[in-house]
């Protein structure tokens, strides 16, 4: 994929949590890791160590960016309001939410349509396989890695990629 086509995830059509109507393009200049993220999965502690890393690198240009999704098995049941409520009160999340989404199917948003094309370390693409995929994209759009739901945040191979990244 090349640069060019990467940006135009910068222009694809998205809302804030708060329902207020834009893009990606706050993400432009920064490395992001794009999560679908869920409230009540037995992955969602995975929000702390997500908050950690905003913190931690958020200084240097960083940004985790979360797209709630109900897809798999109704873990994300939530208004945007109750959504947002629980990751400020229970992980205390300061990185942008977005609209809830759907990230397979047909229906699913244009910024998962982008990313999905992108392989795993083990070079497989397409659908999602459960809330708390991670895809790190660089200061320019280019999708750089793409981590699977088991992997934790803070795991090592995620970290030198963001280092990797902001250098």
């Amino acid at each position: 994929m090349t640069t060019l086509v990467a940006r135009e995830i910068y222009d694809i059509p998205v809302s804030t949590l708060a329902g207020e109507p834009g893009d990606l393009s706050a993400l432009r200049g920064k490395v992001a890791l794009v999560v679908d993220v869920a409230s009540r999965c037995g992955l969602t502690p995975q929000y702390a160590g997500l908050e950690r890393l905003q913190e931690k690198y958020g200084p240097q240009g960083f940004t985790v960016a979360g797209f709630p999704c109900n897809q798999f098995m109704g873990q994300e049941p939530g208004t945007s309001e109750e959504i947002a409520t629980f990751c400020s009160a229970t992980y205390g999340v300061s990185f942008p939410l977005y609209e809830k989404i759907e990230v397979n199917g047909p229906d699913r948003h244009a910024v998962y349509r982008e990313l999905t094309g992108h392989a795993d370390a083990d070079g497989t693409t397409g659908d999602v396989r459960w809330n708390f995929e991670k895809f790190l994209v660089s200061r320019d759009g280019e999708v750089l890695a793409r981590f699977r739901p088991r992997t934790e945040p803070e795991d090592a191979a995620v970290i030198e990629a963001i280092e990797a990244a902001l250098r």
